[in-house]
């Protein structure tokens, strides 16, 4: 027996989610009518003939074309835009010959703040942050643009030596197909630790690439340690690790991270923006969605549960005259674990949708009815066609 929980909004105030600071409705993302055309624009650089569900990709199967590839870089050579195109990326007839724009690869062990500066760079909260470790699963694509520049950021899972499972190994593929594009490269530490070599977060992000990229150790939490203990480890890291530069910062506060941008724009390549300026990430809403309600799983539940759920959205119906309906199903692997998310009377589980609602809305910036149901399909970490539909092969769901 399934169980399902539907939840309606409460007349309940909701406090900002991003931190620092807040931002408006008009910088949060927009992406669910862009989705596609964003990805035939990053894939052929033109836009969508069609917008019938029918046309909208080309592929070899109806699986297959309810995926974007996130491997590709998006053609940005202004001769193959017509005049709405060149509007929408914001590009004048003559583009700005000292405009930059590039990717950046966030890479590091677990719980070393990769996310949280990732966050900070692009002034809303894309990532989802807790303490717990290896949180990160998919590579977040978030763009921090101006007038000047655009950083496009690749935030990715921990890199992690020992792999329990497929899960784990298809998540480190990802991390190296990451630096594939990536014009500089971001090796985040976690400055309350000893300093160690960071070889094996190397070898995992950028072994295979063919050209040499500039590499900025950034060494994060700054602000739990003395300022002499800085000194110290940033000594270290200049002596025995092949990085370009170190820079030291608070991630969570914000200190040194306009240091690590400006680091950032000294290595990108002129040229102009590979995306409109006024979006925040190529992903679909539904995926935030989904990274919310996980989030929340996280920060709610202990131990192994966490780690053995999947959260995938199954319907997202806009509803001009009523709220927005979305159904989210969470995986797990065992029944056991279903009982713990589900909770006496299911009251965990009431508690977990109602937090889940309140940030979809703040994130959505209107209010929907979310629908949570538990299912069970054993051993999901393990088998690769489940993996690759939940969109780990390097791919997320369009819709």
């Amino acid at each position: 027996m399934e169980l399902t929980l539907s939840l309606s909004p409460l007349s309940i105030p909701t406090n900002p989610r991003f931190t620092p600071t807040s931002p408006s409705p008009q910088t949060l993302i927009r992406v669910r009518n862009r989705d596609i055309s964003l990805y035939k624009l990053s894939i052929n650089g033109r836009r969508p003939e069609s917008s019938s569900s029918s046309g909208k990709f080309a592929a070899t199967s109806s699986d297959e074309s309810s995926f974007l590839a996130l491997n590709e870089k998006p053609d940005r050579n202004l001769a193959l835009l017509d005049e709405y195109e060149v509007e929408e990326l914001d590009c004048e007839a003559s583009p700005d010959p000292n405009h930059r724009s590039g990717y950046v690869a966030v890479l590091g062990k677990p719980n070393v703040g990769k996310s949280t500066l990732s966050n900070q760079m692009i002034g809303q909260k894309l990532s989802i942050v807790t303490d717990k470790p290896q949180t990160t699963r998919h590579r977040i694509l978030g763009i921090c643009s101006s007038p000047e520049y655009q950083i496009i950021l690749y935030d990715t899972p921990g890199v992690i030596q020992k792999k329990m499972h497929k899960l784990d190994s298809m998540m480190m593929k990802n991390v190296r197909n990451a630096a594939i594009n990536a014009d500089c490269v971001l090796v985040v530490v976690d400055a309350c630790k000893v300093p160690e070599k960071i070889d094996e977060v190397l070898e995992e992000g950028i072994a295979n690439l063919e050209d040499e990229v500039p590499i900025l150790l950034v060494l994060n939490k700054k602000d739990l340690i003395k300022p002499g203990e800085i000194a110290k480890r940033l000594e270290w890291y200049q002596k025995f690790t092949n990085v370009d530069d170190v820079i030291p910062v608070s991630a969570k506060y914000g200190h040194g991270v306009e240091d690590v941008k400006e680091w950032i724009l000294s290595k990108l390549p002129f040229g102009p923006a590979y995306y409109p300026k006024d979006i925040a990430s190529e992903h679909p809403e539904r995926f935030f969605v989904a990274e919310i309600v996980r989030e929340k799983i996280f920060i709610q539940y202990r131990n192994e549960v966490p780690y053995a759920c999947q959260v995938n959205v199954v319907s997202y119906k806009t509803r001009p005259d009523a709220k927005d309906f979305i159904q989210v199903e969470i995986v797990v692997e065992k029944n056991s674990q279903k009982i713990i998310l589900i909770g006496k009377e299911g009251k965990a589980l009431k508690l977990l949708a109602t937090a889940a609602r309140l940030d979809i809305e703040d994130f959505l910036q209107k209010k929907v009815y979310l629908e949570v149901e538990v299912k069970v399909k054993e051993n999901w970490r393990q088998d690769e066609g489940l993996l690759k539909h939940y969109g780990y092969g390097g791919q997320i769901r369009a819709y």
